[in-house]
């Protein structure tokens, strides 16, 4: 009993945090003693507490490794996520999360992998090479080989068989598609401005405190929602205006037309 305490003991850093030993924290993170010491070297990462002859490793150790082996596989080279991590602030577990939470995707869908003679069914004939290039272009799809295409929008797919079942050729739907993309773009940039202007900018002037990161992802987080509702009740409204004012239009072009006669038999009298 004595000695099990003891090695819990040993295993708790200052603040009661787990604590390991350089071999472990190599295991936890899968990356090599002699790479951990050369990130030490570069002050990627920072010296263990030294406790006797031994070093002890933290989960902010563990959350640092993490971090650059996320930002590397993001293209980060190390010098450049040395300055990064110089003038973050804050503990390398926050930093971690709001990486995490910047680059995580707005969609919510899971694509989906079809045979191509299906795809083909669903538009209403044959495979155009052409089209599917352009679907590719414009994120709807990937071909995989093999016959096989996989679906990146399932619900941007069904809304093309709508479309197609409507009689709108796949040529006209893609063009409509390629509209909406680019309007959509410069909506989303306005969002990223809007977040940049009023959170990041501000917090960034503050020296991003510490105690502030976790409002900063809050507001990141709580923002995609709130985008996505905005713009669906914005295009509602105008939808809806575009809608009364073309019918409007028609109906007073139709009331200026002088009506046409029948060409039937005169009405007796």
């Amino acid at each position: 009993m004595t000695e099990i305490t003891e090695t819990r003991s040993r295993r708790k850093g200052a603040n009661g945090r787990t604590s390991m030993t350089i071999d472990e924290l190599a295991r936890r993170t899968g990356m090599t003693v002699r790479n951990i010491r050369a990130h030490q070297s570069r002050g990627l990462v920072p010296p263990p507490e030294v406790r006797g002859r031994t070093g002890y490793y933290g989960t902010e150790h563990l959350d640092r490794i993490e971090l650059i082996k996320e930002l590397q596989t993001d293209g980060f080279n190390l010098e450049a996520i040395r300055r990064l991590l110089e003038g973050a602030g804050g503990s390398s577990r926050e930093v971690l999360t709001f990486s995490r939470a910047l680059r995580a995707p707005f969609e919510d869908e899971e694509p989906e992998i079809v045979e191509a003679t299906e795809v083909a069914e669903r538009w209403g004939g044959s495979l155009d090479p052409a089209l599917i290039e352009r679907a590719e272009k414009l994120g709807m799809m990937r071909p995989l080989g093999d016959g096989r295409i996989e679906i990146l929008s399932p619900r941007l797919q069904r809304a093309g068989v709508e479309l197609a079942a409507l009689g709108v050729p796949p040529e006209a739907a893609l063009r409509v598609a390629a509209k909406v993309r680019t309007h959509a773009r410069g909506i989303a940039r306005v969002f990223v401005e809007l977040f940049l202007e009023s959170v990041w900018k501000p917090f960034n002037r503050a020296g991003r405190p510490e105690e502030e990161w976790p409002k900063v992802r809050e507001a990141l987080e709580r923002l995609r929602p709130l985008a996505s509702e905005a713009v669906l009740a914005i295009f509602q409204q105008v939808m809806s205006e575009e809608v009364e004012q073309a019918t409007a239009r028609d109906l007073q072009r139709a009331l200026r037309e002088p009506r046409k006669r029948s060409r039937g038999k005169p009405r007796a009298r």
